[in-house]
């Protein structure tokens, strides 16, 4: 039987341990500026293209995402496109507009589960793709498709390929306000491979130059300058290959040096790693019995009164799941028929966003439907257009109108804790991904069942707002919907009447 001190001790621990990453966290985030009287929809301001797609980030400057503490980029990559390893200072969320492909992490620690087999390694040596009849190992890889999002933890390196027919566009959230991050609060990203650009310097900033140690010379001898821009290039060939064992030319390879390829490479051929090949409906099976036994292993941790381990790589990395689809209707947790849905994922579905303290929402609005006046109670909100439009109002503190106005495929709105909004779609419907700076982010309602005003008397109701009682039940139960509801104007109805009063203003 455990000992009691002992079990107090590391019930303790485990308080004190929780709530200084909440403080560490919540000092982490950079007060002060989310003074905002105006909001704006937001297009990237950076693009870079590569041999085989484009990198486009939004300005991390902007007052929005200074507010939210965070960056956005995009990413588009070709078929056979190969986005080279790398890995940021903050944790990343990223969201597959669409696409299907694999990725690889490289997860500190963790075993390299994916092993050659000796058959395959003589095979390639007799066909001269191989030295030698070592092994193949490296860590697992992991499809991905459209509606997943993907978990990162700071400083984790991965990469991904494209392996289907058709472009993967993927946008990416990072949480530079996040205690993970102690640089600065800029996103900076860090490349193992390539010769890339800075995604996030924008148009008249100086380009941060590599500085090679005093005394380093290139391959004539002569000082110069480092040409490439991974972590390899400022390293001197000589010790790039004593670190590797190898030959200094295979060295300076590793530096990039004049690869003008970008940060996106296209593969001859197709990528030949090893991995699983398996059909759709099997790596849905196998994900949903990932679930279950990740959640399985919770509900023990809970019943036995102890946190999820800190040390213990193989509980709480190497075993952990990384990626969660929240593009599939029929798992939707707020669905109304010929309305929308509305997927979630946090860290009860999804517990590395425990660690990252990150959330995210999928939404999807028919013609004309409306998401109901709404705050978000302890995160704020980053919203990318994925389909369509729609009207967006935003309210402040101040009952300010801060943002009026569409919202548009491709575009990004911030929107700050407990600030009011409300969604209507236009004519084609309306399609978006909220990233949310908390890893159980939750809502409040004014309209519909479950609101605010609902939950208030109607005596409270009228005397507030100088209504009748019968005005102040139409408020409380003329929205029965909770979340998402129908328009009750249509979007042609609005449009006449726009007209009508544009029309009255001329005259």
């Amino acid at each position: 039987m455990a000992n009691p001190l002992f079990l107090s001790l590391s019930l303790c621990l485990l308080f004190l341990f929780n709530g200084c990453l909440a403080q560490t966290r919540q000092q982490g985030r950079q007060f002060g500026q989310c003074q905002l009287d105006r909001l704006d929809a937001l297009e990237p301001t950076n693009r870079i293209d590569a041999e085989a797609g484009s990198i486009e980030a939004w300005d991390p400057n902007n007052q929005q995402f200074r507010c939210a503490g965070v960056a956005v980029v995009r990413s588009t990559i070709e078929p056979r496109g190969l986005l080279l390893p790398h890995y940021h200072n903050a944790p990343q969320l990223t969201y597959i507009v669409r696409g299907r492909g694999f990725q690889g992490t490289i997860l500190p620690g963790c075993p390299e589960t994916f092993q050659e087999s000796m058959q395959q390694s003589q095979q390639q040596q007799q066909e001269g793709q191989s030295e030698s009849f070592q092994q193949d190992r490296h860590q697992k890889i992991q499809h991905f498709r459209e509606g997943d999002i993907i978990a990162l933890p700071a400083g984790v390196a991965h990469w991904a390929y494209n392996d289907g027919d058709s472009p993967v566009v993927a946008v990416s959230l990072l949480d530079i306000g996040n205690s993970d991050n102690e640089l600065d609060e800029q996103p900076r990203s860090f490349f193992l491979a390539g010769n890339p650009e800075d995604e996030f310097r924008q148009q008249g900033q100086p380009r941060r130059q590599q500085q090679r140690r005093p005394g380093q010379r290139g391959e004539e001898g002569q000082q110069q300058q480092g040409e490439g821009n991974n972590v390899f290039s400022g390293f001197d060939a000589e010790f790039l290959a004593d670190a590797f064992n190898v030959d200094e030319d295979t060295a300076r390879k590793l530096q990039g040096n004049n690869d003008n390829r970008r940060h996106i490479v296209r593969v001859e051929g197709d990528l030949q790693v090893l991995r699983p090949q398996r059909s759709r409906e099997q790596w849905e099976r196998e994900e949903s019995q990932e679930r279950e036994s990740e959640r399985e292993r919770e509900r023990q941790r809970q019943r036995e009164g102890r946190g999820r381990e800190i040390n213990g790589f193989e509980e709480t990395i190497c075993s952990l799941r990384l990626r969660e689809n929240i593009g599939s209707r029929s798992r939707a947790d707020i669905y109304t028929e010929q309305v929308g849905r509305i997927n979630t994922v946090n860290s009860n579905t999804l517990p590395v966003l425990r660690w990252l303290q990150l959330s995210a929402e999928r939404g999807d609005l028919n013609r004309d439907a409306l998401y109901v006046p709404h705050w978000n109670q302890n995160a704020h909100s980053v919203v990318y257009a994925i389909r369509g439009r729609a009207r967006v109002q935003v309210v402040d503190d101040n009952g300010n109108t801060v943002f009026d106005d569409e919202l548009r495929q491709g575009q990004v709105l911030t929107i700050p804790q407990n600030f009011v909004v409300a969604k209507r779609a236009e004519s084609e419907g309306f399609e978006w991904v909220a990233f949310k700076t908390n890893d159980n982010a939750q809502i409040n309602t004014l309209a519909g069942r479950t609101s605010a005003l609902r939950a208030l008397p109607d005596y409270v109701l009228a005397n507030a707002f100088q209504i009748s009682r019968e005005e102040a039940r139409k408020l409380k139960y003329n929205r029965q919907e909770t979340t998402l509801g129908r328009s009750s104007r249509s979007s042609s109805e609005r449009r006449t009447r726009s007209e009508s009063e544009g029309r009255r203003g001329e005259a």
